[in-house]
């Protein structure tokens, strides 16, 4: 999966994340993706700007969790989704992301 189809697959389910009220960023292996909640409806993009919570997971792992192959939590435990701020933002963005 590219960025853009990232990006574009992200957007739509960004729809639901009205409830999040924050940024959140995806640093991943090909780039970033940016999603700002605090706005109706959350904007995403692929600027590299300042977020609530960053979320650093290469494209496959993300790929993987939203198919169920790969439980975010056992990513986390295994280093391969790393989160630096707000950690419960971090889980929101699993409620969003499903």
């Amino acid at each position: 999966m590219t960025l853009q189809e990232l990006t574009e697959q992200i957007r739509t389910k960004a729809t639901h994340a009205d409830s999040l009220n924050a940024t959140a960023k995806l640093v991943t292996d090909q780039g970033v993706v940016y999603i700002d909640a605090t706005q109706s409806p959350a904007v995403v993009s692929n600027e590299d700007k300042p977020a609530d919570c960053d979320l650093h997971v290469s494209v496959n792992d993300l790929v993987r969790m939203g198919t169920g192959d790969l439980n975010p939590m056992m990513a986390f435990m295994s280093g391969k989704l790393k989160v630096k701020g707000d950690m419960g933002i971090a889980m929101k963005m699993g409620q969003v992301m499903a």
